[in-house]
């Protein structure tokens, strides 16, 4: 029997509805230290990008904070934004029922986000038994996407190589990053009208598409 493929999972907008909460956190926050900022901001430019880059692209639009305030300002972030995760959270629709289906494979969330943060989404949203301790966090590897970099050394400590993985991403910086790093990836594109998948990535629209997008990459990969 084939190894089932390894599935590596971005986890803001693809495992989780987190988005729009982080969107409403950075738009209460950022302001406060001289950023001004919008949810609408959020989507529209920034969505998956690590967060200090979105800090830095606001310095240089509204003026430079020093080293001090830029890490009040994220520890206030963080502290707001595990805060209304606990509350608040909720999975992104069909994707418990893909998961179950996916049972068999291998899995890992792969995040742009503090390990903190990964932890915190699947726990709020019972995912966790889904992946245990199956969580690489940029912050703890040094290297966010699109840097390849990040999936790359997921895979290595999931014992799989790039031509087995696939990357499940929600965000152009996730979908970049894992066809960079060889691998296939599936782009879980829920604003079509807005998003372009990228040539060499499978689009699916709904988290419900998500089974049989794994299927047919499986079928492939025995041929």
């Amino acid at each position: 029997m084939t190894t089932p493929l390894c599935l590596l999972f971005d986890s803001d907008g693809t495992l989780v509805d987190s988005e729009i909460l982080l969107a409403e956190v950075m738009a209460e926050v950022l302001p406060r230290f001289g950023l001004p900022f919008t949810p609408r901001q959020y989507m529209q430019e920034f969505r998956g990008v690590r967060f200090l880059t979105i800090v830095l692209a606001l310095e240089r639009r509204h003026g430079t904070l020093d080293a001090a305030r830029r890490e009040r300002l994220e520890q206030e972030m963080r502290t707001l934004m595990e805060r209304r995760m606990r509350a608040e959270l909720m999975p992104i629709a069909g994707m418990a029922d893909a998961l179950a289906a996916l049972d068999a494979h291998p899995k890992a969330v792969v995040s742009n986000g503090p390990e903190a943060k990964i932890r915190c989404a699947m726990e709020s949203v019972g995912f966790s038994h889904h992946f245990e301790e199956r969580l690489f966090s940029a912050y703890t590897l040094e290297v966010w996407k699109p840097d390849p970099g990040l999936f790359l050394q997921a895979a290595a400590s999931m014992g799989y190589p790039p031509a087995r993985c696939v990357v499940i991403d929600d965000a152009s910086v996730g979908v970049a990053a894992g066809l960079e790093a060889g691998m296939q990836v599936i782009h879980l594109n829920r604003f079509p009208a807005a998003e372009t998948t990228p040539v060499g990535a499978i689009a699916i629209h709904h988290a419900s598409e998500l089974p049989a997008a794994v299927a047919r990459l499986t079928a492939d990969a025995m041929v």
